[in-house]
């Protein structure tokens, strides 16, 4: 028992201690970390990675994207090496000050082209309470915030929780009302954020709303900010909200794919090279 309690302890030094030399060659722009996905980087054929992949590389020295819900900037982040490898532009959001200040705004202090934003989406400007776990501010932890207390209790009862503290020996408090916390963060609406980044054309509309991805849909005006490509995550959507984001991605013309947690929408009229991703 303990010698396998040594053994998880280690496998968890060496996986932080990656995930920090990761971060430290991305955040400095490191010639070995931008040349891997220059050079050797293959994603897999027909995956997202390789939409994006394609889809990054056609518009070279042109790519704007808008990020909701950026967290750290580089875990379980679909766009994080096409923005290094190719020089996007744009605004990354990030509403969590702790996670924004120790890891989104460093990671991309060396990309001129890249602004971060400690800031939520919102119909208007202003604050609003946003719920996370109250006891860890591991990335698990930090990546599971939301608007939506219900949804943090949600992840709580579905076990999604207690598998994570299991993982990494954190003991669930006694006391319920210390599983949530919440804090006032910053709000600003599409309208502000475009108008103050001088954004006249969205390339990708990337979200990560933690089950608020139909509200930030909805809230994004599609058919007015005409977003050319939008990701956004699934799997914190019941099937009726899931529906109503593909309705109206549907009634703007967009073609769509399921891609496991994940779903890209692509406006129509397709070009030829990405057909293959909507068969």
């Amino acid at each position: 028992m303990h010698k396998n309690h040594s053994l998880i302890s280690l496998k968890r030094k060496l996986q932080q201690q990656y995930k920090s030399l990761r971060f430290n060659l991305s955040a400095s722009n490191n010639f070995v970390f931008i040349g891997f996905y220059k050079y050797f980087y293959k994603p897999k054929e027909g995956s997202l990675s390789d939409f994006l992949n394609l889809y990054s590389q056609s518009k070279k020295n042109n790519f704007t994207v808008i990020q909701i819900g950026a967290n750290d900037g580089i875990t379980h982040d679909p766009i994080h090496k096409f923005i290094k490898r190719d020089d996007w532009k744009g605004v990354l959001l990030e509403p969590q000050p702790g996670v924004y200040h120790q890891y989104l705004k460093k990671i991309y202090v060396k990309n001129k082209g890249i602004n971060t934003l400690c800031a939520a989406i919102g119909e208007k400007d202003g604050c609003q309470p946003i719920y996370k776990i109250g006891f860890s501010d591991m990335r698990w932890a930090t990546g599971l915030t939301s608007f939506s207390k219900e949804k943090i209790l949600k992840a709580f009862e579905d076990g999604i929780v207690a598998s994570n503290c299991e993982k990494f020996g954190i003991e669930i408090p006694k006391d319920k009302n210390q599983w949530v916390s919440h804090e006032d963060v910053k709000v600003i609406s599409p309208k502000t954020l475009l108008d103050n980044f001088s954004i006249s054309k969205i390339d990708l509309l990337q979200i990560d709303a933690e089950g608020y991805d139909l509200e930030v849909i909805r809230i994004f005006d599609i058919p007015k900010t005409q977003p050319e490509a939008i990701i956004f995550e699934n799997v914190g959507l019941n099937n009726s909200d899931y529906n109503a984001c593909l309705r109206i991605l549907r009634e703007n013309h967009y073609s769509i794919r399921k891609f496991g947690p994940n779903t890209l929408a692509l406006k129509e009229p397709i070009d030829n090279m990405f057909q293959k991703f909507f068969h």
